[in-house]
């Protein structure tokens, strides 16, 4: 596939998706930007706000498999991954696959279980492969987990460990629509036009597994010339010497602010990454790889506007 192709191909989804989503581009332009940069996305926001649905209308309108895990704090490994299981008329282990064996894997409410399940995403979220019985078992290249989780509910539930949180290329802030979106929403989900005619909001694929492969070959061709590595280093770097971060980003940070700034021009139709790809990504890929510092907290500042700050400290190339 060539870069120029690449576009029309988002803009198809990006339309096919919005034919059942109303609002929420943002959250869609990130998911198809960690799509084709090969990564993974972790939604954040209060409930009702349509990440469940997007996820499942993205995923339809890509054309891959879908699979949904229902995250709760009795959830066990096995669950995820799958089993091997003995069977008596045979007389051996058959596998038995779990729900991770999907291209498109939406893990609903992530931090509703514990840490020792959380953590059975993270080879398949690395390695795009699963192991157990100590057989590896290959996911494909299109596989990407959409995360989500409500920051309102602090009771039963588990914060993501900080290793978990790394192999997330983007945390996005799921907001609220704005008023005419809200009303366009009612009259679209509340009884009216879905239930008189659901046939009109089926999705319709607009692309294929192997048209996506092909996508995601091409955007890790796009030229990122030493410049721009150097400013994405500086960005990684700063929010380490930052005082307002106790911990700051990781080096696999820069290489994936770098997959994901290859992705976005790739899908604006350049062969060539600019600053502003890297400056309109950096928060959402750096805002969960840092921790405030016990100040910062006690001062009860948050991590976005820092974050930012620092963005805008760093001197982007010309």
């Amino acid at each position: 596939m060539k870069i120029e192709e690449i576009k029309p191909l988002a803009d198809a989804i990006r339309g096919e998706v919005a034919r059942v989503i109303t609002g929420q581009d943002d959250m869609i332009a990130l998911m198809l930007t960690a799509l084709f940069a090969g990564g993974h996305i972790l939604l954040e926001g209060p409930p009702g706000t349509a990440k469940t649905m997007t996820a499942r209308a993205f995923a339809a309108s890509l054309g891959l498999d879908f699979g949904r895990i229902q995250f709760t704090p009795d959830l066990m490994p096995g669950d995820i991954i799958g089993s091997n299981i003995y069977n008596f008329q045979s007389g051996e282990f058959a596998m038995t696959k779990g729900p991770i064996f999907c291209d498109l894997l939406l893990a609903d409410e992530i931090n509703r279980t514990p840490a020792k399940t959380q953590a059975a995403l993270l080879e398949a979220m690395q390695e795009h492969a699963v192991t157990f019985d100590g057989e590896t078992h290959r996911l494909g290249r299109t596989f990407m987990v959409v995360a989500t989780q409500n920051p309102i509910e602090h009771q039963g539930v588990y914060p993501l460990p900080e290793a978990q949180l790394d192999r997330f290329l983007f945390k996005h802030s799921v907001d609220y629509p704005t008023e005419a979106q809200e009303e366009m929403i009612i009259k679209t989900h509340g009884g009216g036009a879905m239930r008189d005619d659901p046939a009109k909001w089926e999705i319709t694929p607009q692309a294929s597994r192997e048209t996506i492969e092909a996508a995601i070959d091409a955007a890790s061709s796009v030229t990122l010339i030493d410049e721009v590595v150097t400013y994405i280093a500086s960005l990684v770097r700063a929010t380490r010497m930052s005082g307002d971060l106790e911990v700051g980003a990781s080096p696999r940070a820069g290489a994936m602010l770098a997959r994901g700034a290859r992705a976005r021009a790739a899908l604006d139709g350049r062969d060539y990454v600019l600053p502003d790809d890297v400056k309109a990504l950096a928060v959402p890929a750096l805002r969960h790889r840092v921790i405030l510092s016990a100040t910062a907290q006690i001062d009860g500042r948050e991590v976005e506007p820092i974050v930012a700050a620092l963005v805008e400290a760093v001197e982007a190339p010309r």
